[in-house]
């Protein structure tokens, strides 16, 4: 994502390319409503992008944060499958 869009990103800057993503998320909103399967698939696709492009942004390893954060476990109760009450 960013060899493909950082520049663009750039230059539009985090607080447009923020709004950029959260229209994604309106649109994937509009796609489960509608419980079509290809739609959602590829909101959540255009959403992650648009998620990336933020990271890259900000200089942030979206999948090293991830990894540090969660490790393979619920990070508040250190379960798989988590445990925690909901």
């Amino acid at each position: 994502m960013k060899n493909l869009y950082y520049n663009r990103d750039k230059a539009r800057g985090v607080d447009k390319t923020f709004m950029w993503y959260i229209e994604e998320l309106g649109e994937l909103v509009k796609a489960i409503r509608s419980n079509n399967k290809v739609s959602i698939e590829e909101e959540l696709a255009d959403s992650m992008a648009w998620l990336l492009s933020i990271a890259n942004l900000f200089d942030i390893k979206l999948g090293e944060v991830i990894t540090a954060k969660y490790n393979g476990v619920c990070p508040k109760c250190k379960n798989i499958p988590c445990k925690c009450i909901v």
